[in-house]
């Protein structure tokens, strides 16, 4: 695979799909397997835009090829607490009717990014913790797992490093997330973390948080953040993107704010991606890397990267 720039100012108002593997620091001997992951994730997602299908089931089959992947940080081989568990957060979001759905300290399920479909479906509320996630998940037909099942010998590796102050309390590259606008013009995004390796239990940062990590709105566009989750939800970073592009910005030129304010105004590191009502991409960072990959209408193959 050769890595290729997708055409960021197209505005034919075609299907568009990004995904994000998470802004960190991925090794040198890792990053060609992020791209892989990433791309196959654009690919599932792209071929459901392809067929007419919607940005909300794009976004979410593109979240969950990620949860699967333990390379990243996100359902199996997501970051541990401090006392070495899943507590996983993830949350969806359309932007014809502002429905969402998100969960957050969630035990171990295989998708956490389905149960946040499940409550957008439900409509009864927009985000369940902890013990009142395991109870939605169950009631609505998920099977829990296990840590012996998700977590990986590479996760508590890390987790140990952390304890011991010989690593940072990034992992696998940050949290998952892909935005996406479908053929007949409703945008959608999904966010999904293991969230900060050796984090307190009980931490909940912004991806499951709407309007810090997660938003969309058809009037404007869709974003997912990843990164310092906490600088994210004190910038309420996903609406602010947002409110930019809804005031005619274009997507790069708010990605790269977005990122700005994460460093000038809270010292934090992160990356976002976005997508307009038009279908346009923009994605930046201001960590080591972010792996990302993008597919529309007029790209005639997926673009990947470590913008």
């Amino acid at each position: 695979m050769a890595e290729i720039e997708p055409s960021w100012g197209h505005s034919g108002g075609g299907w568009a799909i990004a995904v994000h593997g998470g802004a960190g620091a991925v090794p040198h001997e890792r990053r060609a397997e992020h791209q892989a992951g990433c791309v196959k994730a654009a690919e599932i997602a792209g071929e459901i835009l392809r067929k007419k299908g919607s940005a909300l089931d794009a976004v979410q089959a593109a979240v969950a090829c990620l949860e699967d992947n333990p390379a990243f940080n996100a359902g199996t081989g997501g970051s541990l607490n401090r006392d070495g568990h899943l507590e996983l957060d993830a949350s969806i979001m359309e932007g014809s009717e502002l429905r969402a759905g998100a969960v957050c300290a969630l035990p171990p399920y295989l998708h956490p990014i389905a149960i946040a479909r499940a409550v957008l479906e439900a409509r009864r509320h927009v985000l369940y913790a902890g013990a009142g996630a395991d109870m939605f998940a169950r009631a609505n037909g998920f099977s829990p797992s296990s840590d012996a099942v998700m977590v990986t010998a590479a996760s508590r590796d890390r987790l140990a490093d952390v304890v011991d102050g010989r690593a940072s309390a990034g992992w696998a590259g940050g949290t998952v997330g892909a935005v996406a606008r479908d053929a007949h013009g409703v945008v959608a995004a999904a966010t999904s973390t293991g969230g900060t390796m050796g984090k307190d239990p009980g931490r909940v940062g912004d991806s499951p948080l709407i309007g810090a990590g997660t938003y969309a709105d058809n009037a404007a566009g869709a974003c997912s953040n990843t990164g310092d989750g906490e600088a994210a939800i004190k910038l309420v970073l996903a609406k602010t993107a947002i409110e930019w592009l809804r005031d005619g910005m274009l997507p790069q030129a708010a990605a790269e704010m977005a990122v700005r304010q994460l460093g000038e105004r809270m010292g934090a590191k992160g990356g976002i991606i976005l997508v307009d009502y038009d279908g346009r991409i923009g994605l930046a960072r201001n960590t080591e890397t972010m792996t990302w990959a993008a597919a529309s209408e007029t790209l005639d193959r997926v673009a990947f990267g470590i913008v």
